[in-house]
Formats: structure tokens, C-alpha cells, sequence
């Protein structure tokens, strides 16, 4: 397909994060084992169908082609494809089965992105970690995730929707060298282009998806570098209220030139080194447009389109919420399995409510339930189509 790369991410979907379903921000498996311990393995593996079911589905692929978009990344947990990590129900591969199906059908490209790998490779929730980055200190860490990759691109090596493989989200080294993570790369390609020698491989820096310098003797054909954008961090996910684009932000004065800047260093780096960039990730938390939200994104759309970079929304859906980035399609109203005012939210009111209420929950999830955000859509929409 074309590899002008333009989409969305489906957050959630098959890897949970908190705040994305209205609650708190803990490991995925740490909701889990909570779950569990009170409605038992059946009920978690029933929970968990019925929410892959109601959260994503054909529908979604369908409304994501319209927009314009022509690609989807989707973010996955290790658990949902490795059975001994548990769980997760056993037929793990029968969702991304359904993406591969509905994506062909309406003409979207699929990346596959390991959002939380073999003892998370970094400290945050979103890698389903508890506090550590163990993939960094366990040799079977690393094995277990080149035996995964492996796995995965054997499957899915010759599906006509596939785009490529975006192997490790946001890495996170702390004090150890990058040289770690250089090695581990190395291997980690050598074991997919055993089995698939075509599709394109995003490998993304440390720190989150920044740094990437130490990344040019790892680019061959079909080795893409991945970058995320959420600049400047405390106004775009709003952990500072009241900040204003453009305008004074941590001292700084940021405005479309500024970013403009910021985004010419990955620029030079892909013509220096001949290689693609994809911006996997960049978003912003809405406030209803009255921040200079809407100026913010049409200032790195256009950057990206004047640097020919590809990339793809954070994301798709979301409960509203006051910081992180929300949804194309957000769920406003305070519902009791949202609950703002607390003191239990989200994952938590799943699992009071769920022995008598599943239905209900499972229905609560679906796209129809959420308002699209109009204005994003539009902005979006107007780069995706090429009518900017």
C-alpha cells in the first residue's frame, strides 16, 4: 500500500489504559489480578471478550476509512498473544484476526505495535509494569519478546493490510546505555527478517520515542524511525491548567515556529541518514477548543506534512477526561461507570457493578455511546484527505 502513512491509534482496545476507560492510571494486569481475585478466571476471561467485542469493532474501521485516515496502529499487550503470561483468554489472536479482516475490507493499513513487552520496557503503567523496566535485566525478558515477534510476523507476514511492525512502544532506559537497547534491536530484526524480509520495521529511541541518535547503524531498507509528539508536555496533556498555544509555556514562548524547530532535528536526521520517520503517537487533551487546542495541532499537522513525515492520532476514543489526551470520539457524560466524582472510577466501577450489570457496561463501551469530536475530526480530516 502507500506507506504515506496517515491514521490513528486504537488505544485501549487490546492493551487497557486507565484514563483512556475513565479510571485510574495502574498496570493493566494489576486491574486484573484485582478482578480476579473477586470474580474469578471465568468472569476475567468473560469481562475481557465482551469488551474487545464492544470497545472495537467493524463499525470503528469503517468510520476511521472515512475520515480519511489510511491506516490504523494498534497497540497490544504481550499477555494477549503469550498464554503462559495469563490472563487473557486463549483466543488472544482472534482480535488482530478481525482487524486484519475488517482493515482489507476498508482499505486501511495495520501497524502493529508491542505497547507493553516481556517485563515492560519502562517503569509506566501503559507497559503493564509495576514499577520496573525488568526487560532490560532479564535475558528471558528479551528471548521471550523475539520469540513473540517472531511469532507475530509469521502469521502476519503476507496480510495485504499489514504495514509493518512498530516492535517496542516508548522505551525507557534510565541510567543504563543505549547500547543495550542497540543490541537488543539487533536481534530482535535479525529474528523477524527470518521469517518476513518485506514489511517495515518501526524502531523507536529512548525516552519515549525522543531520543534517537544513537539509532543510524541499525537503518536498511524497510527500517523506519518511530517518533512520539506531545510538545510542550505539560500544555498538550494539560498537567499544568490554563496554559495557552501559542503562548508562555514552563517559561518558554511555544508557537507553530517553535515546534516547527523541535520537529526539524528528526527532519535532518532522516535526510542525513536516508530514512523514514513515522510520528506513532501525538495528541492533545481537549478543553473545549478555548486553549489554542485546535492551533496546537494544525501547527505539528502541518510540520509534519512539510517534513514528509507519516504518522498516526493519539487516539481514537477516550472517556473525556481532564488530562491525557482524549479521543476522536469521546464519552462526556458522567456516567455511574465513569463516575468523576469518585471516590471509585472507571476500572473500578467495572468491577463493583459487574456481576449484576455486565450488559450494561459492555454496552456503555460501544462507539454509539460516545460523541465525535467535531473539530478534531474536521482538522484531521483535512490532512488525512490532503485538502489542508
Amino acid at each position: 500500500m502507500n506507506h504515506n502513512i496517515k491514521g490513528v491509534n486504537l488505544g485501549s482496545w487490546l492493551l487497557m489504559e486507565g484514563y483512556i476507560l475513565g479510571g485510574r492510571n495502574i498496570a493493566e494486569s494489576a486491574f486484573k489480578d484485582n478482578f480476579r481475585k473477586i470474580h474469578g478466571r471465568k468472569e476475567l476471561q468473560n469481562f475481557e471478550r465482551l469488551f474487545r467485542a464492544n470497545f472495537i469493532g467493524e463499525a470503528d474501521f469503517k468510520n476511521i476509512a472515512a475520515l480519511g485516515a489510511n491506516a490504523v496502529r494498534i497497540p497490544f499487550n504481550y499477555r494477549l498473544i503469550e498464554k503462559k503470561a495469563g490472563f487473557y483468554p486463549r483466543e488472544g489472536f482472534s482480535f488482530l484476526d478481525k482487524a486484519f479482516s475488517w482493515a482489507e475490507k476498508y482499505k486501511l493499513g495495520i501497524i502493529l505495535d508491542l505497547h507493553a513487552a516481556p517485563g515492560a520496557q519502562n517503569c509506566d503503567w501503559h507497559a503493564d509494569s509495576k514499577g520496573r523496566a525488568l526487560l532490560w535485566e532479564s535475558k528471558n525478558c528479551q528471548d521471550r519478546t523475539f520469540a513473540l515477534w517472531e511469532k507475530v510476523a509469521d502469521r502476519y507476514k503476507d496480510e495485504p493490510a499489514l504495514i509493518g511492525y512498530d516492535v517496542l512502544n516508548e522505551p525507557v532506559l534510565g541510567n543504563k546505555s543505549t547500547r543495550i537497547l542497540k543490541a537488543f534491536y539487533r536481534k530482535l530484526i535479525r529474528r523477524i527478517r527470518s521469517v518476513d524480509k518485506k514489511n517495515i520495521i518501526f524502531l523507536e529511541g529512548d525516552i519515549w520515542a525522543q531520543r534517537i541518535d544513537f539509532l543510524p547503524d541499525l537503518i536498511a531498507d524497510n527500517i523506519w524511525i518511530s517518533i512520539h509528539a506531545y510538545l510542550p508536555l505539560n500544555y498538550v496533556l494539560n498537567f499544568t491548567p490554563f496554559y495557552k498555544f501559542p503562548g508562555k509555556i514552563d517559561g518558554v514562548f511555544w508557537n507553530k515556529d517553535t515546534l516547527c524547530r523541535h520537529f526539524r532535528s528528526y527532519f535532518n536526521f532522516s535526510r542525513k541518514y536516508k530514512v523514514k520517520i513515522f510520528v506513532g503517537e501525538f495528541g492533545i487533551n481537549w478543553r473545549g477548543g478555548f486553549w489554542g487546542e485546535l492551533k496546537w495541532l494544525e501547527a505539528v499537522l502541518s510540520a509534519f506534512e512539510a517534513f514528509g513525515f507519516s504518522y498516526t492520532y493519539w487516539t481514537y476514543k477516550a472517556m473525556a477526561g481532564h488530562v491525557f489526551p482524549d479521543g476522536l470520539y469521546q464519552h462526556i457524560a458522567n456516567s455511574k461507570y465513569i463516575n468523576r466524582e469518585g471516590p471509585l472510577q472507571g476500572y473500578d466501577t467495572y468491577i463493583k457493578f459487574w456481576a449484576r450489570e455486565k450488559k450494561a457496561i459492555a454496552d456503555f463501551w460501544r462507539t454509539d455511546k460516545f460523541s465525535p469530536n467535531e473539530e478534531l475530526i474536521t482538522t484531521l480530516g483535512k490532512y488525512f484527505k490532503g485538502k489542508k
